[in-house]
């Protein structure tokens, strides 16, 4: 079992930069993939960045550029560095772990952008 809490929402204006860290508690191992999805009001959740623990990272086309993921293997943390912030980019930010046979979520953390 995993429980991820997630933490650094918030309100900021367009152009500003937030960070979203995430903490894992639970079994994570190498074969785990951790990443950040997103749901804003009235769509689905769609990833906005993974990361494996060997580095591999994909990120949504609307982010590339603008957002960085990292991962901490030792300390089972991952983080979403995001700059350049867009109106567009406002949501609940979830933090997902997932292997070959199980997925866990966070409670998600709200970033609001205002124009």
């Amino acid at each position: 079992q995993v429980q991820l809490v997630e933490s650094g929402g918030g309100l900021v204006q367009a152009g500003g930069s937030l960070k979203l860290s995430c903490s894992a508690a639970g079994s994570i191992r190498s074969t785990h993939v951790m990443g950040w999805y997103r749901q804003a009001p009235g769509k689905q959740r769609d990833m906005v960045a993974t990361i494996t623990s060997g580095g591999n990272t994909d990120y949504a086309d609307s982010v590339k550029g603008r957002f960085t993921i990292s991962r901490d293997n030792a300390k089972n943390t991952v983080v979403l560095q995001m700059n350049s912030l867009e109106p567009e980019d406002t949501a609940v930010y979830y933090c997902n772990v997932r292997s070959l046979v199980a997925t866990y979520w966070g409670k998600g953390t709200l970033v609001t952008v205002s124009s």
